[in-house]
């Protein structure tokens, strides 16, 4: 209808605003969906200007799992870049691969802020490095929540980015969706966005033109009531949350990786397996433990295995976080009753969780 057709040039607009892109598409319905259509955008792109051997993806070995899938169904032959100790892109080793691939190189794919948690330095010189050898670069867009109204992907040098709806701007993700994963592209990628059949178009991503469009009305009036400063506030909330918990929680679960200045961005990466080490109990345990005191286990083993990655958002008040501070530094005291040979490491409330109500 002409109604949906002008809410849905409205969200364009104001998606392409926050980004800082010049033209967005709805179509995508995830990320790695969005992932797919952006790669795809850019293998477009490079075959226009007859570069057809232009294959090369470089991915850092901290990318989200969807990142090589979606490289390799674009066609894209995917070159891993090391990490170094502290979680950050290894920039001689990105170096090293640009250089060495600079004649077949494609695009680069990075999480901003890091999978880890971490607001890497040196990203516009991440973006010009791949520039100068001829690369596009896509912007994983999953960690779009700590940027909003302070950062914006397309004034850091990025090509191309998704935004997931359903992460940062209101679409509900329970039961596992809907997800929709919109990307925004530089004015020279816009013809290399997916059309539809109806269009007379033969590239599409999605049997829909614009996705799932019956739930883009509440990103639509999320972007609408929230205004530029409430987006921003959002945004400072769930960076604030985040340092809250690594500060709370620190003392008794390391927070794995860190900024510079001591500080994580809008999630951050306990290490659980301290009490492995002291005490036997296993991230599961804690995982399931968490059940007891009323809590779903945080993103568990990813992107480190033995490890819970927490990432509360804005939307969780002060008290809900505190609670769950406690409860993660409860499970801490009663592994030390592990530990200390009180509890046996067969039988205690840690390795038998979660429990019944009749067990309670």
């Amino acid at each position: 209808s002409a109604g949906y057709r002008a809410m849905i040039g409205e969200l364009e607009g104001w998606l392409s605003e926050i980004t800082g892109f010049d033209a967005v598409t709805l179509q995508p319905n995830a990320g790695s969906q969005g992932e797919y259509a952006g790669l795809l955008a850019i293998r477009g792109y490079h075959r226009s200007r007859g570069d057809n051997h232009r294959t090369v993806c470089l991915i850092p070995s901290s990318a989200h799992g969807t990142n090589p899938a979606s490289a390799a169904m674009a066609g894209m032959n995917v070159v891993v870049v090391r990490c170094t100790e502290d979680g950050n892109i290894d920039m001689d080793d990105m170096k090293a691969k640009a250089t060495e691939h600079a004649q077949n190189l494609a695009a680069l794919m990075f999480t901003y802020p890091s999978t880890h948690g971490v607001f890497e330095e040196g990203a516009r010189d991440l973006c010009a490095l791949i520039h100068e050898h001829g690369g596009q670069v896509y912007f994983d867009g999953a960690n779009l929540n700590a940027l909003v109204g302070l950062a914006r992907p397309g004034d850091i040098g990025a090509d191309v980015c998704h935004m997931n709806l359903h992460k940062t701007f209101c679409i509900p993700h329970g039961g596992g969706g809907p997800g929709i994963g919109p990307i925004g592209v530089k004015a020279h990628l816009k013809p290399y966005l997916p059309g539809h059949v109806t269009e007379g178009s033969a590239h599409a991503v999605s049997a829909a033109p614009f996705g799932s469009a019956s739930i883009l009305p509440i990103t639509w009036m999320y972007i609408r009531m929230m205004g530029a400063s409430g987006l921003k506030q959002a945004t400072e909330t769930a960076i604030l949350s985040a340092n809250y918990i690594a500060t709370r929680l620190g003392a008794h679960f390391p927070v794995l990786y860190k900024g510079r200045q001591g500080r994580v961005a809008h999630e951050c990466i306990l290490d659980t397996r301290v009490l492995k080490e002291s005490a036997g109990i296993s991230v599961d345990d804690v995982a399931k433990r968490l059940i007891d005191y009323g809590f779903h286990a945080p993103t568990m083993s990813f992107p480190v295995a033995g490890t819970l990655m927490v990432e509360p958002t804005e939307s969780e008040p002060k008290r809900e976080i505190d609670r769950f501070c406690e409860a993660m530094i409860a499970i801490s005291a009663e592994a030390a009753k592990v530990a200390r040979g009180e509890w046996p490491l067969a039988d205690n409330p840690l390795v038998n969780a979660p429990h019944t109500a009749a067990e309670a």
